[in-house]
């Protein structure tokens, strides 16, 4: 490959690492052509890009965004596709989902490492973890939700109250 190439395809990384938040690196060597594809179609459904790139140039457009990925860069070895996503626990859930149904020998895609939420996670063995952590919009809608609850309260207490009110000053209305 041409040294322009290469840079051109650095340049195409860094862009489409900088218009995702959440990236995961992934092992999906193996797959044969019928699983690949299904593997895409499946990442296509859940709004979760996948990206199969040289390990070196991978590297170079990590170290050129400007942020501090070093934990990553011992991950990049053998074959890596990077999964992206705005929502940082879609491709770990899309992962154990590929893994249950296709029912692959070889258990793939493996996680190698993961960038979530200004975090990196490393290993195969954080899967579950990064599974189980609630997305952004997830914990607004609890937030939300508990902000909500004393508020409803308060004013389901209030129409109760005011139909007690107004039953009581009926009686009296009644009696005089």
């Amino acid at each position: 490959m041409k040294k322009e190439d290469k840079s051109a395809v650095i340049e195409q990384l860094q862009a489409t690492l900088s218009e995702y938040a959440h990236f995961y690196l992934t092992d999906i060597g193996g797959l044969n052509a019928a699983l690949t594809s299904d593997l895409r179609r499946l990442c296509f459904k859940q709004d979760v890009r996948l990206v199969v790139a040289k390990n070196t140039l991978l590297r170079k457009a990590l170290e050129n965004l400007g942020q501090d990925y070093s934990g990553l860069y011992d991950s990049l070895k053998g074959e890596t596709a990077v999964m992206l996503s705005n929502t940082g626990n879609a491709p770990a859930k899309l992962i154990k989902e590929f893994v249950a149904t296709t029912k692959n020998p070889d258990a793939k895609p493996v996680l190698k490492a993961a960038y979530v939420e200004e975090t990196v996670f490393l290993g195969a063995a954080q899967l579950d973890v990064l599974a189980s952590l609630k997305s952004k919009n997830e914990l607004l809608a609890e937030l939300v939700g508990l902000l909500q609850s004393p508020a409803k309260n308060v004013v389901s207490a209030l129409q109760s109250g005011g139909n007690t009110i107004h039953g009581v000053l009926k009686t009296l209305g009644e009696r005089a």
